[in-house]
Parts: C-alpha cells; sequence; structure tokens
C-alpha cells in the first residue's frame, strides 16, 4: 500500500513561497534543509501525520548535471502546490505496479534522515506531473516527528489533470486517503484546503 506522505509547494525562491504560504495559513513554517544532489531548498510544516514542504532551486548550490525533482528546473510563476508524495515499505517492489516514468530510485539523507526517492529521469512525473512521488523512508527518523503542531490540517488535496482516468486507474487498489480527490481539469493543479486556527485556507 502507498501512504500518504506529504506534498510540495514549489517557488522560483524559497523566501517568497515560504512568504506565501505563511500570509495565507497564518502561521510559521518550520526549519527545513538542504538536497545537495537536487540543488534545492525547503522549509517545513506539520500536518499532524503528514507535512508540507515549500521548495525552491537554492541559489548557493551549483547546478546539478541531471533534470531536477518535480520539475523545478521548468517552474516559473507564483508559489502554489505542484507535487504530491507517497509513502512505501519497498520502492522497488511499488515501482513494478506503477506506470513507466514514475522514475529510478535514488539513495538521499541529510542528518540522520535517510530515505530513497524516485526520480524521474526528465524531472516529470507521469500525468503531466500529477502522479504521485514515491518515497521509502530508512529507520524511524521522519520529518513529520520533529515538526511542532501549529493546529493546521490539511482537509482536502485535490489533484486536477486531463488524465484524472489514467491516474485513478494507476492507484486503484494501493492508494486510499479520503484527503486527496482526482478530478479531471484541462491542465495539472493541485488545490490544497487547510482547517487553521484562523479559519479554513486554501493554497492553489
Amino acid at each position: 500500500m502507498l501512504i500518504f506522505d506529504h506534498f510540495a509547494i514549489s517557488a522560483t525562491s524559497l523566501a517568497e513561497g515560504v512568504d506565501v504560504v505563511e500570509q495565507a495559513l497564518g502561521v510559521a513554517l518550520a526549519p527545513g534543509g538542504v538536497h545537495p544532489l537536487m540543488s534545492t531548498h525547503n522549509r517545513l510544516l506539520g500536518l499532524a501525520d503528514i507535512y508540507l514542504e515549500v521548495i525552491a532551486i537554492d541559489p548557493a548550490a551549483p547546478t546539478p548535471p541531471h533534470p531536477r525533482w518535480f520539475d523545478l528546473n521548468h517552474f516559473s510563476g507564483r508559489p502554489r502546490p505542484t507535487n504530491w508524495i507517497v509513502a512505501c515499505d519497498n520502492l522497488d517492489a511499488a515501482l513494478a505496479t506503477l506506470p513507466e516514468g514514475v522514475g529510478a530510485p535514488v539513495d538521499l539523507a541529510r542528518g540522520d534522515l535517510r530515505w530513497r526517492m524516485a526520480v524521474p529521469a526528465d524531472g516529470l512525473l507521469p500525468c503531466g506531473n500529477a502522479h504521485p512521488a514515491l518515497i521509502q523512508w530508512h529507520g524511524s527518523a521522519h520529518p513529520r516527528q520533529r515538526l511542532p503542531d501549529v493546529g493546521v490540517r490539511l482537509e482536502l488535496l485535490e489533484i486536477a489533470t486531463p488524465d484524472a482516468d489514467a491516474l485513478t486507474a494507476a492507484l486503484a487498489g494501493q492508494f486510499t486517503d479520503c484527503r486527496v480527490k482526482i478530478i479531471h481539469g484541462s491542465e495539472t493543479a493541485l488545490r490544497a484546503q487547510f482547517a487553521t486556527p484562523h479559519g479554513t485556507r486554501v493554497l492553489e
């Protein structure tokens, strides 16, 4: 089974992305870190059993010789939800059941965090980047354990895509979460609705 792990808000600069999310949700984001392999960096927000990351290209890091994850090389415009990530116990087995193009396993680490993630060769996930990225955490350490609870919860992550039928079929029997809804749309777009201490808030 695939389990909802976290989702990403992409931005052209980390500071801009953090500002947009903090203004929208009315809470402060926690520190994140850097991803040397991808030359990206992030900030995080705990949402109980899942978390949110604001991610952007790190201007202080060298340009990698391969495409960055989440198709960040081609990201432009306002900070917005772009990708979602599901966890599994066996990445190789999970990839064998999913469409081609989800990616090849890459070993990653930051501090005592250890994980493997499937990264597409071109950075773009199937179904117009609407397919979830896959992650397998090693050991008991997980970012959500370290994030403060600021009273924000995800109510709905709506994933619009022209390939809604194909995406639904690919995940059938493998993923179920009442907070995630796949719908038809003219282009790929994610919309996240939250319950916050200040009422319902939306990022899209």
